[in-house]
């Protein structure tokens, strides 16, 4: 029987490489945090503030997880030739998603940069469909 056994074991992790990619998925994650951001500002309620300040946390994760699997997933060499600025537009959103972003603040303008940088790379993804 040990020669049957596995001599390595190995875990995968599939995204469905056939197509199901969509930065719509990001950008409604950016949403939330845009709101969680609106609806803090307008509570006087410290714990209603909490709940807003860790939801927006979550969602903010959310949308780098989105993001990272565009870019290592959906994109390929031959898009990153085509549009060169697609690494530096990845690069910016899930900085803007992050601890110096929309993590650590509560600056709905931020919120708004963070939409930006997705729309742009939607833009281009829908660009890349069309090929």
């Amino acid at each position: 029987m040990k020669f049957f056994a596995p001599t390595v074991t190995v875990s995968a992790h599939c995204d469905l490489p056939c197509g199901i990619y969509d930065p719509a998925q990001a950008r409604i994650e950016a949403l939330s945090v845009k709101a969680c951001m609106e609806k803090y500002a307008a509570s006087d309620d410290a714990n209603f503030k909490a709940r807003a300040i860790a939801i927006k946390e979550e969602r903010s994760h959310l949308v780098k997880d989105h993001l990272w699997v565009l870019w290592t997933d959906y994109f390929k060499a031959p898009h990153f030739e085509k549009y060169p600025q697609l690494h530096n537009l990845f690069n910016e959103a899930t900085k803007l998603a992050g601890a110096t972003g929309t993590k650590g603040t509560v600056d709905v303008a931020v919120a708004d940069q963070l939409l930006a940088k997705i729309d742009e790379i939607a833009e281009i993804f829908a660009e890349t469909k069309k090929a």
